[in-house]
Formats: structure tokens, C-alpha cells, sequence
């Protein structure tokens, strides 16, 4: 009988690509025995995401002995066990918890292994030293755009683990970059999201019929811009210059604008500042969509004339549907919140790479929807046969 697969991520917390992983895995690995874990025991079902066990009390169990695991996707290479634990709270929970642990080390570390079930200082990142019974140990299209800012014995613990593990798949070339640099052969394939339109596009497609999804097509029968903000694009500046942006596209194409979250966890996304953008708009042209299920935002997706966003795995969905797409960054962004932009320089032919500052905004989305949709179309399908063959590689040694 083929070994237990555990498919290990971020899968316990609330952000729009970290639900879809394990929909695809699981698509991809019928007649498997599959367990779905993250650091912590959650039930994210009532978003369309799964019940997922938390992975280090699983040590011991006999039920996963000679398993394998498999890494799926997201950024964990430079995730931290304090992003990650805080990023496990309820959101009313986080000043008070940051505030009491930051001059209390001790307590912190009890925290964190309390939280996390590890005292690995980058918990996402799971070695046979600290799971004996694994059996084989793979990397899914993972990402880490941010490795060489670490501090250096966090780097060596990411570095030495891949180095164990079976085979290690990333999903750009910043990542594939720096591990080359560590001495660590890794496969270069895209994102899981990918994958979306192939495996569900049926159902997906389906949700217009039915609201909120079939509410913005009524609201908007010429069509609509989804337009997505993280958390960090909220200061009032900035804020100021996504309405101005936003009412000059809407007069430029006479579409309408639908605002929304990818990410509910904290630190993602916040409902009152996409209300912030609209008050701010002079046009009335715009929705907010309240929905944080993860089908309703694929379908969102799927549906629209256009998207510009700064959530990576917003802007994968809407290409996966063929969707001309505008990512979107701060003007001053650097670091991990540069992996939209390394994903799209490694993934995108020249002329679909569309990733713009805040202040281009109008000017990304007249250049995205200008743009030829057989490239895009040729493009996405490429794509899907890249992770397919990558997704096969990876999982040959499971067998």
C-alpha cells in the first residue's frame, strides 16, 4: 500500500492562496491516503478550506510512520515562528499579545512552542531530524524571496534542511537564486494556483449564478475591475492615491470597481480600509465584497474585465482564468513583499508582466486590458503543463 502523504503548510490560517493549496494537492494525488496539516489544529471548512491537524503532535503516531511530506506552496522559507504564531491569533488578540511578549523573551518562547508545537525558529520548514518517522520529504513550489535578509542562523536552518530534504520545487527565480547559493539544487515551477481553472474552473464559473458573486455581475453588467489592497497599503496617503487611481479608471474604461479581501489572518487584509478606498472615491461606481470564502473569490476572479491587486495569489487566479491582470506594489517595497514581482519577471512574457507602484494604477489596468488575450491564453496553458510535469518530478520518489 502507497505511504500516508502529508501535505504541510500554512493551511490554518485565513489567506486566499493557502486555502486553495491543499484543493489542488489533493486533485493531483487521487487514491492516496492524504493527511492535511499545519502548525496548529484548525478548521478553516467554512471558508472552503479543510480541517487541518496540526503537524508536530502527529510524532509518535503510528498512523503517519514511513509517511511522506510534502511542503505545498506559499513563502514559508523566510515565515518566522512569530509571523507564523501571530499570524494563528484572532485578530482582536495581536496588540495585546505583541505588546506583553516583546520585553518578555522567556515567556515569548513558551508562546511559541505553545503555539506552534516546535521551537524551530522557522517552523514551516520541517526536517527528518524533527520528525523521525517521515519517511521522504519534498518541497511543492515554495517560495522565499526574502532569504538572504534573514539573520544568518535562520538562513543555515532553511539551507540545511532543504539540503535533506528529497527534492525542492520553488516558484521563482529570486528563491531559485538564493538557494543556488546555499549549495542547494532546487527545481524551478510554478505556483499550485496555477492549476485552479484546469482542476475547478466548471464549478467555479458555476458561482455566478448565485450571489455575492452574481451581485457583482448585476451591479455591474459592463463589467468590473477586482481590485485587492493588503493591510500594509493603508496609511491615508496612500489610501488617497488608490481612490484618485481607481476614479480615473472607472471614467477611462466604464467599469465598475469590487473591492477584495485575499486573507482574512492577520496581518493580510482589512475590510475597513477597502471601506476607507470607497469613501474616498468620487465615483459611485464601486462595491466591497464581504465574502471570504475562497470558491467566491476564485469566481470573483474568473468573472471579471480586470484585476489589480497586491495579493500574489490574486493575480495568479485571474490569469489561470485568462484575466489580464495588474499587480500591485507600494512604492516603496522591498523584501518579501517583492514576491508578486519576482513571481511575475520569472513567469510572464514582457509584455504581461504588468506590476505597477500605487500611482500607476489607472495606467496598469489601461495597459492590461490593451493587452492580446491569445498570449495570454497561450501562456497560462504553458504554465499549467510546467507545474504538471514539475508536480510529477516532485512526486515520483512518493511513490
Amino acid at each position: 500500500m502507497p505511504a500516508t502523504i502529508i501535505l504541510f503548510g500554512a493551511f490554518d490560517r485565513h489567506n486566499f492562496g493557502d486555502l486553495l493549496f491543499p484543493h489542488i494537492a489533493i486533485a493531483l494525488l487521487p487514491d492516496r491516503d492524504l493527511v492535511v496539516a499545519g502548525l496548529a489544529d484548525r478548521d478553516l471548512r467554512p471558508f472552503g478550506g479543510h480541517l487541518v491537524q496540526a503537524l508536530h503532535p502527529l510524532t509518535g503516531d503510528a498512523r503517519i510512520r514511513g509517511a511522506h511530506l510534502m511542503h505545498v506552496g506559499g513563502e514559508i522559507l523566510t515565515c518566522s515562528a512569530r509571523q507564523a504564531a501571530v499570524m494563528l491569533l484572532p485578530n482582536e488578540e495581536v496588540g495585546a499579545t505583541l505588546s506583553y511578549i516583546e520585553h518578555q523573551p522567556d515567556e515569548e518562547r513558551r508562546w511559541l512552542r505553545a503555539m506552534l508545537g516546535t521551537a524551530s525558529p522557522m517552523p514551516y520548514v520541517v526536517s527528518r531530524e524533527q520528525m523521525p518517522d517521515i519517511d521522504r520529504i519534498v518541497f511543492d513550489a515554495v517560495g522565499g524571496v526574502a532569504l538572504d535578509a534573514l539573520p544568518q542562523p535562520w538562513q543555515q536552518v532553511v539551507l540545511a534542511r532543504l539540503a535533506a530534504a528529497d527534492t525542492v520545487g520553488v516558484r521563482d527565480s529570486v528563491t531559485l537564486g538564493h538557494l543556488q547559493s546555499g549549495g542547494i539544487a532546487a527545481e524551478l515551477m510554478p505556483d499550485p494556483a496555477v492549476m485552479v481553472d484546469v482542476l475547478f474552473g466548471d464549478s467555479i464559473r458555476a458561482r455566478a449564478a448565485q450571489a455575492p458573486v452574481g451581485d457583482a455581475l448585476q451591479a455591474f453588467p459592463g463589467g468590473y475591475i477586482a481590485v485587492h489592497l493588503a493591510a500594509d497599503f493603508g496609511d491615508d496617503a496612500t489610501l488617497d492615491l488608490v481612490a484618485a487611481q481607481l476614479d480615473a479608471a472607472v471614467a477611462d474604461t466604464g467599469l465598475g470597481v469590487v473591492l477584495f479581501r485575499a486573507g482574512a489572518a492577520p496581518w493580510h487584509d482589512d475590510l475597513g480600509m477597502l471601506a476607507r478606498v470607497a469613501a474616498r472615491m468620487a465615483s459611485s461606481a464601486v462595491r466591497l465584497f464581504r465574502s471570504l470564502d475562497v470558491w467566491d473569490t476564485c469566481a470573483l476572479l474568473a468573472h471579471s474585465s480586470v484585476h489589480a491587486g497586491s495579493s500574489l495569489h490574486g493575480h495568479i487566479v485571474a490569469a489561470a482564468f485568462g484575466v489580464p491582470a495588474v499587480g500591485l506594489l507600494r512604492r516603496d517595497e522591498t523584501g518579501q513583499f517583492a514576491k508578486l514581482a519576482a513571481y511575475a519577471v520569472t513567469w510572464e512574457s514582457p509584455g504581461n508582466a504588468l506590476v505597477r507602484p500605487v500611482d500607476r494604477l489607472a495606467e496598469g489596468i489601461r495597459g492590461a486590458l490593451r493587452g492580446d488575450a491569445m498570449p495570454r491564453h497561450e501562456q497560462r496553458w504553458r504554465w499549467v503543463s510546467a507545474y504538471r510535469e514539475g508536480f510529477e518530478r516532485l512526486t515520483r520518489c512518493l511513490s
